[in-house]
């Protein structure tokens, strides 16, 4: 099979990282994979692991993409993939003009996977016009299904995101050279309980939540410390200065620290003794929550979205009310004063995502060769 997935840009981030992973899978598997996007950082490391990057703007939204139509229908009729699969809203346009201009009998079968809640309308509706619509977890299917009539159910696969154990492996310990350079780094750490909040800066990831229950615990539990992990955008440095104002303001700035953009996702969850999912909207699926839990460090997030599928499915106990904050605290505080274990993961795996999707493509190509 020759598949052709369509994003934006490859520069970081869940949609990203599912690309590369399936990219993998099929040239694992004996396929020809190509991707098309505007490039990115992760080009290099897709075509070291055997894919095809072709370079074309379809990232912007904005009306001057239109003029990609013809150029990715001439690579579409060149390449001649026998799936094309679009992951995000403008490629999705694009590629639906793009196939209008060529005989339905030599189009390639289109696949569309929904990774966010997006805004309702004409617009996002496109994500739900191809022959099969993978939706990332049950909150996403329910999404599909409640505001656009016009798929089919028998048309969304469900395909949970999936994690490789193997990367974030249960018990997993930092390094000592790891644990030496972040305590110097950082030394307003050293023998303090950890609570982490992982996610970019942004208003939508619970960040005054945090500090607001580090508020509450600073006289009871002066050992607690919170480490919030994730960059901030240009764009979000006055939302981050709003912040760290706050946390002056409260007396908390050595208990809050902000360690900024992490390639060590994994070292931090680990090193925690907590981890917290506070987005204030549903997340589709919630990789960190996944990592968090698979290296063995418990999660307390709200009971929502794709977050509250991986709690009740794995962690039930870090299941809480959403925005229910005196339940959140007093969560918080059970997990402070008897430390709790969570066990191996046996769901939720890179290798089931990989498996069921490359099924679902294999599946597609024979049913109408047939």
């Amino acid at each position: 099979m020759k598949v052709m997935q369509l994003l934006p840009e490859l520069n970081s981030g869940g949609v990203e990282r599912g690309t590369l992973e399936i990219a993998r899978a099929l040239v694992t598997a004996g396929h020809e994979s190509l991707v098309v996007s505007n490039g990115g950082r992760m080009v290099a490391q897709l075509e070291a692991e055997g894919s095809t990057h072709l370079t074309l703007a379809i990232h912007k939204k904005a009306l001057s993409s239109l003029w990609q139509i013809r150029p990715l229908r001439k690579l579409i009729e060149q390449h001649q993939p026998d799936i094309v699969h679009v992951r995000s809203r403008v490629p999705a346009w694009l590629t639906h003009f793009a196939l209008k201009g060529i005989p339905a009998n030599k189009r390639p079968h289109l696949i569309s996977t929904v990774h966010g809640f997006y805004s309702i309308n004409r617009y996002s509706q496109i994500m739900t016009q191809a022959e099969k619509v993978i939706a990332v977890s049950d909150s996403v299917v329910k999404y599909i299904t409640d505001n656009y009539k016009n798929c089919p159910t028998e048309d969304i696969v469900r395909i949970y995101r999936g994690i490789d154990p193997a990367a974030f492996p249960h018990g997993y310990q930092p390094s000592a050279q790891w644990l030496n350079q972040t305590l110097k780094d950082f030394p307003e750490l050293e023998n303090k309980r950890l609570i982490c909040l992982p996610g970019r800066i942004t208003r939508l990831k619970g960040h005054e939540t945090l500090i607001h229950l580090m508020e509450q615990l600073q006289a009871q539990y002066p050992d607690v410390h919170a480490v919030v992990v994730g960059g901030a955008d240009p764009k979000k440095a006055a939302y981050l200065q709003e912040m760290q104002d706050s946390i002056a303001a409260k007396g908390l700035s050595d208990r809050i620290t902000f360690v900024g953009h992490r390639s060590d996702i994994r070292e931090w969850l680990a090193f925690s003794d907590l981890v917290l999912s506070l987005s204030s909207q549903a997340e589709t699926f919630g990789r960190t929550v996944l990592e968090a839990l698979s290296v063995g460090t418990p999660v307390i997030g709200w009971n929502r979205g794709g977050v509250a599928e991986i709690l009740s499915n794995v962690y039930p106990q870090g299941l809480v009310t959403v925005d229910d904050e005196t339940q959140l605290l007093d969560t918080l505080k059970l997990h402070l004063d008897q430390p709790q274990h969570v066990q191996p993961i046996s769901m939720f795996s890179l290798k089931e995502m990989c498996d069921q999707t490359l099924e679902l493509y294999t599946q597609v190509v024979s049913q109408h060769s047939a």
